[in-house]
């Protein structure tokens, strides 16, 4: 029998197919440029091969075709009969996914992973900030990452993917100095691996290494393919450096390069580009600069686009910045009676208050903001993608006139930012 690098069966006769979708399968884990073409290649060989579709579907599901990848899914289904427990489990946790079932998708993936912890394709579906635990809108999300990794940890060793995501539980959980020895470890046994390489960039952001960050991605990026799906959110990370060490040369080259709507080779995900890139122009207002009208209007008009309906709330949270900002008012709208959304109930008045900064009524936005800032880690996303909000209510402090809160709240919340934040007027 064919096996995987896990040493999973694949109900395969072609060694070759086996061989392509294990090497599409470690794209897929390293967020490289490649999976796709090997996957592809992997049903070619095989077109009975049903976890060859299912490999298939997840690399489509990476470059934004739901119907193509809904459709692989169907294929591995009706390939189903006679295979072994663990490869049926395996297809029905994907059948479930792209039917559009997060909830029970996510306990159908605890459930297997019992019995087979080492399955990484369906184990990485509860990992990440952006998996099914990150955007699950519960409460305590970051500590069940990370029991969830802690977990599957003696079943993995010494593996670069699954040390990758378990620094990232490990940073988000406030332990970012043990975060980046693991994640050097990953790097040392796979260094393209671009996952890696970002949940670095993570911990660095969290212990303040604003120059070693920058000089460490940028140097590791120039190898990276700009056709890689995480090439546009990188550039946000080398931005955000750039921007706090006041090159704004840099910020605009990255921003313009990969991260708003309509730059670079087009592998983002749309919620990538949506998040980022609302994210970085308000960053860069909150440092102090200007942002030309026509930027903001272009990231409303992307996210009328590809998130005309709300519900994925940590999307619709910076929708509703850019609608805000654009003076979208009929979009923004939507998302302040927003009842749809795994945290729904978080966007309304974070809509509200994206209204108030637009027409700077800080004492308005403040109020907005108060009740969402003990909870927003629900929204999903990392704790360097809510410090949008954490900025923001120190913000709204200073122009209320109430500095020493600010820097209270900073101490207090977000202690790297206690002496130096990156709102102008701070320091």
């Amino acid at each position: 029998m064919q096996r995987d690098r896990y040493g999973n069966g694949l109900s395969t006769s072609s060694a070759e197919a086996a061989a392509a979708y294990v090497e599409g399968v470690d794209h897929v884990l390293a967020n490289t440029y490649g999976g796709l073409a090997a996957l592809e290649r992997a049903v070619a060989l095989d077109a009975g091969f049903a976890l060859g579709q299912v490999g298939h579907a997840r690399a489509l599901m990476y470059a934004n075709d739901m119907g193509g990848a809904r459709a692989a899914v169907e294929r591995a289904v009706a390939l189903s009969d006679g295979l072994s427990d663990r490869e049926r489990s395996h297809i029905h946790i994907f059948d479930l996914l792209t039917s559009g079932k997060p909830v029970e998708t996510r306990a159908a993936v605890y459930a297997h992973v019992r019995d087979w912890p080492r399955d990484a394709l369906v184990a990485q579906l509860n990992c990440q900030v952006f998996g099914l635990i990150g955007f699950s809108g519960c409460a305590g999300r970051e500590a069940e990452m990370l029991a969830y990794t802690s977990a599957l940890a003696p079943a993995y060793g010494e593996d670069w993917w699954f040390l990758s995501v378990h620094a990232q539980s490990l940073c988000e959980n406030g332990r970012p100095d043990r975060a980046l020895e693991v994640m050097e470890r990953s790097l040392d046994l796979y260094n393209g691996n671009a996952n890696a390489s970002h949940f670095k960039s993570h911990a660095m952001y969290e212990m303040g290494q604003t120059g070693e960050g920058r000089a460490y991605l940028d140097a590791w990026m120039e190898d990276y393919d700009p056709r890689g799906i995480l090439h546009g959110h990188l550039s946000w990370h080398a931005a955000l450096w750039a921007l706090e060490q006041g090159d704004m040369a840099a910020f605009w080259s990255w921003y313009d390069g990969g991260v708003g709507p309509g730059t670079g080779p087009g592998s983002s995900l749309p919620i990538n580009v949506l998040t980022d890139a609302a994210a970085l122009l308000w960053r860069a207002e909150l440092a102090g600069q200007e942002i030309a009208p026509e930027r903001w209007q272009a990231v409303s008009a992307f996210a009328c686009e590809t998130f005309a309906r709300p519900g994925q709330s940590f999307a619709d949270m910076h929708a509703a910045l850019a609608h805000a900002m654009a003076g979208n008012g009929a979009a923004l709208a939507r998302l302040a009676e927003a009842e749809r959304g795994y945290a729904a109930d978080l966007v309304r008045p974070v809509a509200c208050a994206w209204q108030a900064v637009a027409r700077q009524d800080w004492a308005e936005a403040l109020e907005g903001l108060t009740p969402v800032m003990a909870d927003h880690a629900r929204f999903g996303g990392s704790r360097a993608q809510r410090d949008l909000l954490e900025l923001t209510w120190m913000l709204c402090l200073m122009r209320l006139g109430r500095k020493d809160e600010a820097k209270r709240a900073a101490a207090t919340r977000r202690p790297i930012f206690a002496e130096s934040a990156p709102v102008a007027g701070y320091a």
